[in-house]
């Protein structure tokens, strides 16, 4: 079975990873949870990140046949329209977005005609759905607990596992956004560990405390070296354990911008009648921490 050359991109101000994968043979490749840049104090964005994507695709003579979301994220802005534009391909999610977008339309007070049927994307995934890219087998795994969307995109020998796993020594990823679960997130773990030892898991997030940035451990050292599963907890035990880490954490310092521009696909609201978008901001929603 081919197996993906796998290229990562690291936003040091977000800590996501971003990546390219394609298939050596074809030159097939797909793009996964590109970043646009956001600056929350000036309430611009740029194309940075991007354009680095861009360049990597270009000089390497990747055609691109997907621009993949894992989830609609909280702490980065999408940049898969413009990389659509740019390069082409179809732009893709797992289906339970649409839940996403109607808890998000809720909390935003989005007007009642808002699109929650996931059409922002060209096609939404199901879980165990298939397809390639060049000769390379994709499956998709419905991943929730993180969100209740999340999905993993396993191609050959890499799956790309998004917000599930944090690198070893930094456990797992939080489980209290709205429609999160730790218990959800037990489960899915179990499902990636699942896969065979030698397979090749790519986050999207490492912050880096005290080392260089990483991205890429393999199923068995997760089981090895995973500080949230070495131990094999049960699931009553993990939860607690990750329900009370969460309860630590401050929440993502562009969630409230982000997740707006994301459940459009990554896409800007609309222009108001000075041709200028604008976020908006749920007062007392969230509690502070």
């Amino acid at each position: 079975m081919p197996n993906p050359i796998v290229k990562p991109f690291w936003d040091e101000p977000t800590g996501s990873w971003q990546y390219v994968f394609h298939d050596p043979q074809t030159m097939k490749g797909a793009i996964v949870d590109p970043v646009l840049d956001y600056d929350a104090k000036a309430g611009a964005t740029q194309t940075t990140n991007a354009e680095r994507i861009l360049s990597y695709v270009q000089d390497t003579g990747i055609e691109i046949e997907w621009i993949l979301d894992t989830h609609p994220h909280a702490d980065h802005f999408s940049a898969g329209p413009w990389l659509k534009e740019k390069l082409g391909g179809k732009t893709a999610i797992g289906e339970n977005v649409v839940g996403v977008q109607k808890l998000w339309q809720e909390i935003y007070n989005l007007p009642a005609d808002f699109p929650t049927d996931g059409s922002q994307w060209d096609h939404l995934w199901a879980d165990g759905d298939r397809f390639k890219v060049g000769t390379i087998d994709v499956r998709v795994i419905f991943s929730p607990g993180h969100t209740l969307a999340s999905i993993t995109y396993v191609a050959g020998d890499a799956a790309f596992v998004h917000d599930t796993l944090m690198m070893p020594d930094s456990g797992t990823s939080r489980a209290d956004f709205p429609g999160g679960s730790s218990r959800d997130l037990y489960e899915t773990i179990q499902k990636i560990l699942s896969l065979p030892d030698e397979t090749r898991l790519f986050i999207g997030h490492d912050y880096a405390d005290g080392r260089e940035a990483q991205c890429e451990a393999t199923v068995a050292r997760h089981k090895a070296e995973n500080i949230h599963l070495r131990d094999a907890p049960s699931e009553a035990e993990y939860s607690k354990v990750r329900d009370a880490r969460d309860q630590t954490l401050p929440l993502p310092k562009l969630m409230l911008a982000a997740l707006q521009v994301n459940i459009r696909g990554g896409r800007l609201p609309a222009p108001e009648g000075n041709g200028r978008s604008y976020l908006k901001v749920p007062m007392n929603y969230f509690e502070p921490r």
